[in-house]
């Protein structure tokens, strides 16, 4: 098998989670461990790890920096991500994809053939914050000037592959996040009868 070219990944952990009280959702356990570190998990094998958002407590050696405005949203997260990343392909995912895996980011990896490639869930909606891309196109995406705010608006110039990843029946998809007090609990009891 041909070498995977180097690679960073980019892990956004701001917003404000109103839906979970205001919580650090990312700092949120399932599993035994927090969301943030699972993603951390699956990105393993970058030579770059960044974590986009407010301070919180992340490994000695990963980045942490913070967007501009902070709260600015996901576009404005992904320029200061992307302002440190040096390698030509980088991995972005959402910090609270607790059933992510380091198989999955491998796969979309092996994908990459043109501007990006992302996962689409099982309703056939794009996973914009849980895929790789050129990281030369998608920082142009977000840079330019006047670039829109809302991601799928920034990122629909570029040319993107889609990947929708088999889900066994009865497991829970790597897409899975957590934006509410019932997924967390879903999230939280899958996760223990997995564990059982």
């Amino acid at each position: 098998m041909d070498q995977l070219p180097p690679w960073a990944a980019v892990v956004l952990a701001g917003g404000s989670a109103t839906r979970l009280g205001g919580a650090a959702k990312p700092q949120l356990r399932v599993g035994g461990r927090t969301m943030l570190q699972a993603v951390l998990d699956a990105v393993r094998g970058a030579t770059t790890r960044v974590v986009v958002g407010p301070p919180q407590d992340v490994p000695a050696d990963v980045l942490l920096t913070r967007e501009d405005p902070p709260g600015g949203g996901p576009v404005a997260a992904l320029r200061a991500g992307l302002a440190v990343v040096d390698t030509d392909v980088v991995a972005v995912l959402a910090g609270d994809l607790p059933f992510v895996t380091a198989a999955l980011v491998t796969d979309l990896r092996r994908r990459l053939t043109r501007d990006g490639v992302l996962v689409v869930d099982d309703t056939g909606r794009d996973q914009l914050l849980l895929g790789v891309w050129r990281t030369a196109a998608l920082r142009t995406a977000v840079a330019a000037p006047g670039a829109p705010r809302a991601l799928h608006r920034a990122v629909s110039p570029l040319e993107v592959d889609r990947h929708r990843p088999p889900v066994t029946p009865g497991e829970v998809p790597p897409w899975l996040d957590c934006d509410t007090p019932e997924e967390l609990a879903r999230a939280r009891e899958v996760a223990e009868r997995s564990a059982g």
